[in-house]
């Protein structure tokens, strides 16, 4: 799954999934641009690392993603892979009759919404290009639901569902690939902070064939079969689980 010649470009490439993916990618010999909002002294670490670049953007501005994907290309060249990556997760659990507007307007806006302002600078580009491959990230949230968090749960499905489904025919005609990877339970450095327990674990793997939890890296390899060419330069609108066989979640009744 060689990615040598191809710049890419990873947003939210500063946490814990996306530092995963931008060293997956850059080990297969991807020219990796780390996009940051506020994590600029971890971006610009990592690309260090890398041999990357990090970039600046509030991907909740169109202006700001504009700009990004022109300086981008007047600085480095084309791009020619996306991985819109970069999301929020609202940790508080809440049934929807509590969710105040603010948190449901922000949560869409920082999950959908950014990601259709990626979708729509990268994919403006590539369409100039006639070529070009778009990752997009959901989650198991949108496919399955989660208790709590119908907020999440419907940005993420529109993403993997009827967007993708879209964006993939919009740009019928030309070499240009969107695809998506659906992370579920996934041990990043921010879960295990959270003080992820035993019995948290042991009830995300009931509905799971494979008895234990996802990596990042199981994630980014994921993605890097989906940006390269030589392995799945026929596929188009597909979604990828990285759930360990997941078949739903485990709902305790009110109270419990």
């Amino acid at each position: 799954m060689s990615l040598e010649g191809k710049t890419i470009l990873v947003t939210g490439g500063a946490g814990g999934i996306g530092r995963a993916i931008c060293r997956c990618l850059a080990k297969r010999g991807g020219s990796i641009i780390v996009h940051y909002h506020t994590s600029k002294s971890e971006a610009e670490s990592l690309a260090d690392e890398i041999d990357g670049v990090a970039v600046y953007a509030d991907l909740r501005r169109k202006d700001d993603v504009n700009k990004m994907f022109d300086q981008i290309e007047d600085k480095i060249g084309a791009l020619q892979c996306c991985v819109a990556n970069a999301g929020l997760y609202p940790p508080k659990p809440m049934p929807i009759w509590e969710i105040s507007e603010d948190r449901w307007n922000s949560t869409l806006e920082s999950n959908l919404g950014i990601t259709v302002l990626t979708a729509q600078g990268f994919l403006r580009k590539a369409m100039a290009r006639g070529e070009g491959s778009l990752v997009l990230i959901g989650s198991t949230a949108g496919i399955h639901g989660e208790r709590g968090h119908s907020d999440y749960a419907t940005a993420k499905g529109a993403i993997t569902s009827g967007l993708l489904r879209t964006l993939k025919n919009d740009v019928s005609g030309t070499s240009i690939r969107v695809n998506a990877v659906a992370p579920g339970w996934t041990l990043t450095d921010s879960k295990i902070e959270s003080g992820i327990d035993q019995e948290i674990a042991s009830n995300a793997m009931l509905t799971m064939s494979m008895k234990k939890l996802a990596s990042p890296d199981d994630v980014a390899g994921s993605v890097a079969f989906l940006l390269s060419e030589a392995a799945s330069g026929h596929i188009s609108g597909q979604v990828i689980e990285v759930s360990g066989g997941m078949e739903g979640r485990v709902i305790p009744g009110l109270g419990e």
